[in-house]
């Protein structure tokens, strides 16, 4: 006789409930979908440039975005679709940016590699390797010399930890005990090249971290679930005052490292075997696990689908961003002409 799915809820020994684990679903589905979706309209010659899509990572996002509190800022990579979405900004705003439409969380201005949205504690995304850890030190000094609560969480990817901001900041943080948390995306790839090749450790962040007085904490960055309850023990030691971790996610993405790339260096059957550990198939079981109904996942699924449409039709009649707003703020005087 089969099994009776267990009730839905918050069941014995379990620390996340039904609520919390739907909205790490939908979260992901989000992620995934509005993703997708960037790629398709990038297809169709709508969306112009390079961009770097989280295919695949989304549990990163999603549990780190989901553990913060309001105020707690993000410092996002390039690969910064993801977490801009998990906090909250509307999937119109992001489309809208990649598409260079006036609709845009920067109106058009600022594309794939620079979303911003201080109101939802989006602190940029940076397409300078690195340049971003410092800067959220900085923040998290800020928060330590006023008294405030908030959190720095501060992402990078795995080729980032071969450069000299990384040990720096890493360096800063411990000394002055600051409210940071650094978060590896190890995709095993920095760029095209597997990290494993340019780098004398095994884990290039998690394997560091002693050398700067921090515990060694490597995760499985597909499971969702991980990621929320380490992201919240980290959260709660940086807002004791306890200072910095550095947090290292294993995960992998589905596609090349950016549009432009076919990935063509991965050994055969790599990205079949990271599929099977798919974060949005994991995460499906997880809610069967737990007593969701399929219906309950359904209605998700298509929840999401309906709001990516919307955004994409919505961006698509949106306006181009007009010249006074191209030619406004592009140097330090607020204008555009260029001064010798």
């Amino acid at each position: 006789m089969a099994k009776k799915p267990r009730a839905a809820g918050k069941l014995p020994n379990d620390d996340i409930g039904q609520a919390t684990r739907l909205a790490l679903y939908r979260s992901q589905q989000v992620l995934r979908v509005a993703e997708q979706r960037a790629f398709d309209l990038f297809l169709q010659n709508l969306v112009k440039g390079t961009s770097h899509l989280s295919l695949g990572q989304e549990a990163i996002a999603a549990g780190f975005a989901l553990a913060m509190q309001p105020g707690d800022l993000s410092f996002c990579t390039y690969r910064g679709h993801a977490h801009t979405l998990a906090r909250g900004v509307p999937v119109e705003k992001v489309l809208g940016e990649l598409m260079q439409r006036d609709n845009g969380l920067m109106r058009g201005k600022g594309g794939s590699m620079h979303l911003t949205s201080a109101e939802h504690g989006v602190m940029g995304s940076y397409a300078i390797i690195g340049a971003h850890l410092p800067i959220a030190c900085g923040a998290a000094w800020r928060a330590q010399y006023r008294g405030d609560k908030d959190v720095s969480v501060c992402f990078f990817g795995d080729g980032t930890t071969n450069i000299g901001a990384f040990h720096e900041a890493l360096n800063f943080a411990a000394i002055w005990k600051l409210p940071v948390v650094f978060v590896c995306e190890n995709n095993l790839y920095m760029e095209y090249t597997p990290i494993g090749d340019v780098t004398a450790v095994e884990h290039p962040a998690a394997d560091r971290a002693s050398a700067y007085g921090l515990p060694r904490i490597i995760i499985d960055g597909n499971d969702a679930d991980a990621v929320f309850r380490t992201a919240g023990a980290a959260f709660a030691r940086a807002r004791a005052g306890e200072g910095p971790s550095l947090i290292e996610c294993m995960t992998y993405r589905h596609s090349g490292h950016s549009r432009a790339d076919p990935a063509k260096y991965r050994p055969e059957g790599e990205l079949e075997r990271w599929k099977e550990r798919d974060p949005i198939k994991i995460y499906r079981e997880r809610l069967t696990q737990f007593g969701i109904a399929d219906a309950t996942i359904a209605r998700i699924d298509a929840e999401v689908l309906a709001e990516v449409d919307a955004a994409t039709e919505a961006c698509k009649a949106a306006p181009m961003p007009t010249e006074e707003i191209l030619f406004t703020d592009v140097y330090a005087d607020g204008g555009w002409a260029w001064r010798n």
